[in-house]
């Protein structure tokens, strides 16, 4: 009985040392001796994440689902029609991986309207303190605004000056270093990584003619005199050397062309726009942003500017400058805090004052121009001005839902004519007229302004 009860002891000790050994251990698909280690699966605030026991590898998703609506109204009579609508915003699908302590891994798609687009495509390094080393398709850190993820914005889109100046994601490297009161980051940007009219671009520009793709040099710095849980504040700058660019339909000719949306993007129509300008040889960009948290408040605020430097035949005496700022803010009604994530230097999810979420309410003012005509006679540039007044409701359901309501008000001067194609006041003779030269107006005003009422539902999960 005793040596019964020893061999199957034995035994019993023998299938656990082969199972350990098994998990230790396997062939993958192409024959290779692969390690394996267990991974337990959790939700954490409604996310899916793969783990291994020891935390040197995880793996989650990140997804999330934007869809919008859009009204607009009280445009003037003779202005061109706006039309309502409704959109996916964003159908984002992401998969992120920390592979080992010190590797980190990403690739997140579009496929909102049923159009795929690459959005961030990265091999990050992070194995010194406080630094990260990326390569790959992602955004470089310029805006505070372009910065902070769509989940987090106060108002469904971002100021038009953001749109229309700050880079978004680029192929390139990147370098940051933060601590709690300090962040820094540097990066060389070459061609934008979007649709596949984006890289027919880059691919034709390269075989027809050789070109190089261009490049950007871009540096950032904040200062975080204040930075604890519930409040802090941030002051930032940033500048940005950019060349000309093969993922641009106008790269070969050296074009710069800065167009905007009146912060909506139900409404297609870009009346803000100066064209193309042509025989670029670089611009020049710059931002300076003060922000700050304190329990429930959130105040940001930001300058943006481009210079636009020709090649010298084009014998322009100083380069274009267009230029615009913002500033908004937000509050939650239920006792919520907002969250600042360091290591981003941008803002985060706000922490919920109630079991069942919370409610924001939020007002900005932006003002964007894209005019430079005082003493350039020939070489003007006419790419109209705007600024926009407007208002938000934010209702946070649980973590992981939101619900945002946004009114705006939007006035577009007499230049703002989509490089021509929009009508912007009425002529002598009361007709309806697209050149700014002929508007008569009384009191001097023209440009098409108007109302807009926005909706949109999301859930990240």
């Amino acid at each position: 009985m005793k040596k019964t009860v020893l061999m199957m002891a034995a035994l019993m000790m023998g299938a656990m040392a082969f199972a350990q050994n098994a998990e230790k251990e396997a062939v993958d698909q192409y024959g290779n001796t692969v390690s394996v280690k267990p991974v337990n699966a959790s939700s954490r605030d409604g996310i899916l994440v793969l783990e291994s026991k020891d935390k040197d590898y995880k793996l989650w998703f990140d997804s999330r689902v934007q869809v919008d609506f859009g009204a607009y109204f009280g445009q003037q009579e003779w202005a061109d029609p706006i039309g309502n609508g409704a959109s996916i915003r964003r159908a984002r699908f992401a998969v992120k991986t920390q592979i080992t302590p010190d590797w980190y891994g990403e690739v997140d798609m579009e496929l909102a309207n049923g159009s795929f687009e690459l959005k961030d495509a990265i091999v990050r390094y992070n194995g010194l303190k406080n630094w990260q080393f990326s390569v790959g398709s992602q955004k470089p850190d310029f805006s505070l605004s372009r910065n902070t993820s769509s989940r987090y914005l106060e108002f469904m889109e971002r100021p038009m000056i953001v749109s229309a100046l700050a880079p978004s994601r680029h192929l390139g490297v990147f370098a940051k270093y933060s601590n709690k009161y300090f962040f820094g980051s540097a990066s060389v940007l070459f061609q934008e990584i979007e649709g596949q009219e984006t890289r027919d671009f880059v691919e034709t520009q390269n075989k027809d003619y050789g070109m190089d793709e261009g490049l950007s040099y871009l540096a950032k710095v904040v200062v975080r005199p204040v930075n604890e849980a519930d409040y802090g504040i941030h002051i930032g700058g940033a500048f940005m050397y950019d060349t000309p660019k093969t993922s641009d339909e106008g790269g070969i000719n050296g074009v710069t062309r800065y167009s905007c949306r009146n912060a909506t993007n139900i409404s297609r129509k870009k009346y803000v726009d100066t064209d193309d300008i042509r025989n670029t040889d670089h611009n020049l960009l710059a931002t300076a942003e003060i922000a700050g948290h304190v329990g429930g408040l959130r105040i940001e605020s930001a300058w943006l500017s481009d210079w636009t430097y020709l090649k010298p035949e084009a014998n322009l005496e100083k380069p274009y400058q267009f230029s615009g700022w913002y500033v908004e803010g937000g509050y939650l009604l239920c006792g919520g805090k907002q969250s600042y994530d360091s290591d981003g230097a941008k803002f985060n999810r706000i922490r919920n004052g109630r079991s069942w979420g919370d409610i924001e309410l939020a007002l900005k003012y932006e003002y964007i121009d894209m005019n430079d005509y005082e003493g350039r006679a020939a070489q003007a540039i006419y790419g109209g001005s705007a600024e926009l007044y407007g208002a938000a409701l934010n209702f946070y359901f649980s973590k992981n839902v939101k619900f945002a309501l946004n009114y705006q008000y939007v006035n577009n001067d007499r230049y703002a004519n989509g490089k021509g194609k929009l009508y912007v006041g009425l002529d002598a003779d009361g007709n309806p007229t697209k050149d700014f030269t002929k508007v008569v107006a009384a009191d001097g005003l023209a440009g098409v302004n108007y109302h807009m009422l926005l909706a949109r539902f999301q859930v990240a999960f």
